[in-house]
């Protein structure tokens, strides 16, 4: 699944780069995406032109384990010829809030402050409860429909059980290209339940990101599909599943 994955970006930056200027991504946090971003660090692709966002940060300084950038920068950033200004973390040791404030200035910054920003690829996850990126069930920013970014007090698990940033469903659901990363055997029960069970994105955030005018692809391993159809019958019931 990581070298699909890292083939994927490849081939989407290399696609993109044909006809833009700049390759935009929201990397996913957590353990999941780490054997991409290894993958990555040895492989050709022309850094100098892309730029790197987060989908999500916890609030902690960005050299603490449990920073998703710290892990992005351990796997893939330090081991690559990228400039630094390409790189556009989330400030998670400041206050949650002012945090979310500050990511959400930059974006703007970026792409402009009129419609939500349109990235080039959103790597995502799927928590066992649901949750993607930071959207938990039942919290406000899984409502949210004006800003870009929110503030999301986390005080029940998943752990770690510390405040969180995260983009919001208007700038998800702008992306061009969303890629799902799902792996092990605890996320096999709620990945059935979310692709084939009932719509209802209040208890299952993940289940409301459906980009406007872009492409949802999951890449899910051995052990997370357990309990899917047969694979005979995954593409024709439910495209973008490999």
């Amino acid at each position: 699944m990581a070298d699909a994955a890292a083939g994927e970006f490849v081939r989407m930056a290399d696609e993109a780069l044909k006809t833009e200027s700049r390759f935009t991504v929201a990397l996913a946090g957590g353990s999941t995406p780490l054997q991409m971003y290894s993958r990555l660090a040895t492989v050709h692709v022309d850094w100098e032109r892309v730029h790197f966002f987060w989908g999500d940060e916890r609030c902690v300084p960005p050299s603490n384990p449990d920073s998703n950038f710290h892990m992005a920068d351990r796997a893939l950033l330090s081991s690559v010829l990228i400039p630094i200004g390409n790189i556009h973390r989330i400030p998670g040791e400041l206050p949650v809030e002012e945090a979310a404030q500050k990511y959400e200035d930059v974006l703007r910054n970026f792409f402009g402050s009129g419609s939500p920003p349109r990235f080039n690829l959103v790597l995502l996850g799927l928590g066992s409860d649901g949750h993607t990126a930071s959207l938990f069930p039942g919290t406000p920013a899984v409502k949210e429909k004006r800003r870009w970014v929110a503030g999301v007090r986390h005080a029940v698990p998943p752990p770690p059980l510390v405040d969180r940033v995260t983009l919001t469903l208007p700038v998800l659901n702008t992306a061009a290209y969303v890629l799902f990363l799902v792996s092990g055997e605890e996320k096999a029960g709620r990945l059935a339940q979310m692709l084939y069970g009932p719509i209802q994105p209040s208890l299952f955030p993940a289940q409301a990101v459906k980009p406007v005018f872009g492409t949802v692809r999951w890449l899910v391993d051995q052990a997370a599909a357990a309990n899917l159809p047969p694979q005979q019958h995954l593409q024709e019931q439910k495209p973008g599943i490999v």
